[in-house]
């Protein structure tokens, strides 16, 4: 099997669903229509030559306060091939968030991609149409927010010295008898 070039190969078969290819330090970057993302990853994981068959990571990105503020990568890997790709689609604001934080998802091409979907959706935000089981997975059902999103307000502790020790202590909880 000879190895094809997979920037041709999907702007062959994809004609306009790839908006930007970004090489870098030896990385190559599709970056995709967002409601094309599931027939190029279908094309890349069967196509003859690409046999991108592991999905390898998905993952969640917050560009703020840059727009689109919202993207979501996929590496892939080939094992025949050996070799990776990336794929990248971008969302829009949050301001329209029903309309714009939403992929199709991509469990029907890789199985796996069912519990890597639900952590950006549980970090990010990012719903995944199609997705068979959409649901938080690090968070509590009942968390309220994205802890990932740049705009997710810090918690913190103040660090507890001898100088202000006292100031420290009347703001901890302690159990009443």
């Amino acid at each position: 099997m000879q190895p094809r070039d997979p920037v041709a190969a999907v702007r062959e078969a994809f004609p306009g669903a790839v908006v930007e290819v970004v090489e870098f330090r030896g990385e190559t970057t599709l970056v995709i229509q967002t409601d094309r993302i599931a027939e190029v990853a279908t094309f890349l994981r069967d196509a003859d030559g690409l046999k991108y068959n592991f999905l390898v990571d998905v993952t969640g990105v917050d560009y703020l306060p840059d727009y689109p503020r919202f993207g979501v990568l996929y590496h892939l890997y080939s094992m025949l091939t050996n070799r990776r790709l990336a794929l990248k689609v971008r969302l829009g604001q949050e301001d329209d968030e029903d309309e714009a934080l939403v992929v199709p998802s991509v469990t029907g091409v890789w199985p796996t991609a069912n519990w890597q979907e639900r952590e950006v959706f549980d970090m990010f935000g990012i719903r995944f149409a199609g997705h068979p089981d959409l649901r938080r997975i690090l968070m509590p059902a009942d968390w309220d927010g994205y802890p990932q999103r740049r705009d997710y307000p810090l918690g913190y502790e103040t660090v507890q010295f001898s100088f202000n020790y006292d100031e420290i202590q009347k703001h901890k909880p302690f159990a009443k008898e």
